[in-house]
């Protein structure tokens, strides 16, 4: 099983996040690490791309992002958290894992259900378990 990681995207000042200043925070660098799905367009519009990029940006710098950007997961598992993107043409949801040495995304969706369906808490948790095992094997 491969993942692919993502270091360094370029931070944009097109969606400004407020009471987050950037120059208090340290740098840390985390990079991303894809377990499944992308943030491209289509399906998500361009805006709806830079929006999600540039809070992915804030977390990989150790910014640590609250409502309504973002909100605890515990569902899914200890340090788990839900981006939340709006788009205007849907709501997406980014599942995430704040890691010591990365940022692990478990799962791209668009919103359809106001509560997040159990099959994908399921997946998220096995998605999250597979790498977990595979990192500490070694490879």
């Amino acid at each position: 099983m491969s993942y692919s990681t993502y270091n360094k995207p370029a931070v944009s000042d097109a969606v400004p996040l407020k009471d987050k200043p950037l120059e208090d925070k340290p740098l840390e660098d985390k990079p991303l690490v894809w377990l499944h799905g992308e943030i491209k367009t289509p399906p998500l519009t361009r805006q709806g791309r830079i929006e999600a990029g540039y809070l992915l940006r804030l977390l990989q710098m150790g910014i640590s992002l609250g409502m309504p950007h973002s909100r605890p997961m515990p569902a899914i598992g200890s340090h788990c958290h839900e981006l939340r993107v709006r788009d205007a043409r849907a709501s997406w949801r980014v599942f995430y894992r704040i890691d010591e040495d990365a940022i692990v995304i478990a799962s791209v969706e668009a919103k359809t259900t106001h509560t997040t369906p159990k099959k994908t808490l399921e997946t998220c948790r096995r998605r999250l378990a597979a790498y977990d095992r595979l990192v500490e094997g070694g490879g």
